[in-house]
């Protein structure tokens, strides 16, 4: 029963969220993006500080320790960050002065991102360089699924409810990230319906990463308050070093209200989720 739903979480997760950034990416709601990444934000803390965290240190396991995993869990995604292999990067901006060859670099600070996601000006890549670029983008996307699924299979030992609600956070952050890896893939000859299947294949991974995780976690048992709260780091990273940045920008008191109220979104729909999963046991 868990390793099913295990799977289908997983699935909804990594699949999922590519269809809804497809509906989002190639339909009238796609100015909206930034919207989304307020809310996934908010769901990805909530999910840490209320659920993961306070999974783990209801265990046996003592503080101290938990505390530790916390900080090299966030020194560990910050490396790999830094290795462009779960950065999200929902910019995916190619400006004059970033010309990677891949064409995912990543805009922080008070960058423009009123077309987030979609903002794709002078490229400096021949034609030649895209399709090399398109699989390095997927290639990343694959790593970070994996992920993914590690993370939620972990969750999903630990709790069912606790699975529910990682499974939803990490479809929360994975839709703008998804829009921004289908724009990247449009740049090239790709269809709409061609970008859409890569990526959804890159997302299938995170249904692989679960069933790993279901064999690591139920193997390791003892350790499962430590794979939450690296779990937790990683959604801390996110959030705050990749989403929180790009929404620090100068706006007037309407936008800096719209952005302050899907934050608070994001955050309300981790505890209906939660409170549904508790009445339903």
């Amino acid at each position: 029963m868990t390793l099913l739903a295990i799977w289908v979480g997983t699935l909804v997760a990594g699949i999922g969220s590519v269809w809804v950034a497809a509906w989002l990416s190639f339909g009238v709601l796609s100015r909206y993006t930034q919207h989304m990444l307020s809310l996934a934000a908010g769901a990805l803390l909530a999910t840490s500080f209320l659920h993961l965290l306070p999974e783990a240190f209801e265990s046996e396991a003592g503080p101290h320790a938990l505390f530790l995993t916390l900080l090299l869990g966030l020194v560990f995604f910050f490396l790999l960050d830094k290795a462009e292999l779960w950065h999200h990067g929902h910019e995916h901006h190619h400006g004059h002065d970033h010309d990677h060859d891949h064409g995912h670099a990543h805009e922080h600070g008070h960058s423009d991102t009123a077309h987030q996601g979609h903002n794709h000006g002078a490229h400096g890549a021949s034609a030649a360089e895209l399709p090399r670029g398109q699989w390095a983008v997927l290639a990343g996307d694959s790593v970070h699924c994996f992920g993914d699924g590690i993370l939620i299979a972990s969750a999903f030992m630990a709790d069912m409810g606790l699975g529910v609600i990682a499974a939803l956070a990490v479809m929360a952050h994975e839709v703008p990230h998804h829009m921004g890896d289908l724009a990247v893939l449009r740049q090239g000859s790709d269809s709409r319906r061609a970008a859409i299947v890569k990526v959804s294949m890159a997302g299938a991974i995170t249904a692989f990463g679960g069933a790993v995780g279901y064999v690591l976690v139920d193997a390791l048992h003892d350790w499962l308050p430590y794979f939450l709260v690296v779990a937790s780091s990683s959604f801390i990273y996110v959030a705050l070093a990749d989403l929180i940045p790009q929404l620090q920008k100068r706006l007037s008191a309407r936008e800096t209200a719209a952005q302050i109220l899907w934050l608070a979104v994001g955050m309300g729909m981790v505890v209906l989720a939660s409170t549904v999963a508790v009445h339903s046991r």
